[in-house]
């Protein structure tokens, strides 16, 4: 019965959530990593660090494993033979990276289940709070209020981490079933989520070209 179960499993969208998840754990590290203020917590920054740790150790363990187990059903299913040994160690050695090209590759050959198409609210809204959290810390930057700086910067990367990756990548997964011209491949949109989280002009960038590849393709928004 056991291993019923687990060929009942949908493991490519276990992959899906799995990489959705290293957005926040990463984050959560940075924080504690970063963090040079004294919040008055005793060890709250080292806590950050080691749940950043220990989170991406188990999301790494479960990638590597969802990987082989996804490959080689894939295998079984035809028209596509990718390697499990070598996608698990790929993924153990760099699984959010792993993740992205395996769903990139993944949805060339068997498409990724389309979502809701509000999913662009999301990005819409990832969108403006980064730039306002830009312009208001600049405007605090301006005048000498670190405090708001700190806090503007905060919002917008919470949004981005959080939110953006996810939204993009389900939202992508939605238009590219409709029938249009532009048919966005889901994997490297969260691919180019994922850099923009460490190359944060990119964020923006990506956002907006996105919606307006997405309005000429579909009309809405």
């Amino acid at each position: 019965m056991g291993a019923s179960r687990l060929e009942d499993v949908d493991w490519g969208r276990v992959i899906e959530r799995l990489c959705y998840l290293f957005p926040p754990v990463v984050g959560v590290g940075l924080v504690g990593a970063v963090q040079e203020a004294d919040p008055g917590v005793p060890g709250l920054r080292w806590g950050l660090v080691l749940f950043g740790t220990f989170g991406y150790t188990l999301l790494t363990l479960g990638l590597t494993t969802t990987l082989f187990l996804d490959t080689r059903r894939v295998q079984v299913v035809g028209g596509w033979q990718p390697r499990p040994w070598l996608n698990a160690l790929f993924a153990l050695v760099l699984a959010p990276v792993a993740g992205v090209v395996y769903l990139y590759r993944r949805h060339r050959r068997f498409g990724t289940p389309a979502d809701r198409s509000e999913w662009w609210v999301v990005i819409a809204i990832s969108l403006g709070t980064t730039v306002a959290g830009l312009v208001a810390a600049a405007i605090a930057y301006v005048l000498a209020m670190p405090e708001l700086v700190v806090t503007a910067i905060g919002l917008a990367g919470t949004v981005a981490f959080g939110a953006f990756p996810i939204a993009i990548h389900r939202d992508a997964a939605y238009v590219c079933t409709r029938r249009t011209r532009w048919t966005p491949n889901p994997g490297s949109y969260l691919g180019f989520a994922f850099l923009s989280l460490f190359v944060p002009p990119l964020q923006p960038l990506l956002a907006a070209y996105y919606l307006f590849r997405r309005r000429r393709a579909t009309g809405t928004p």
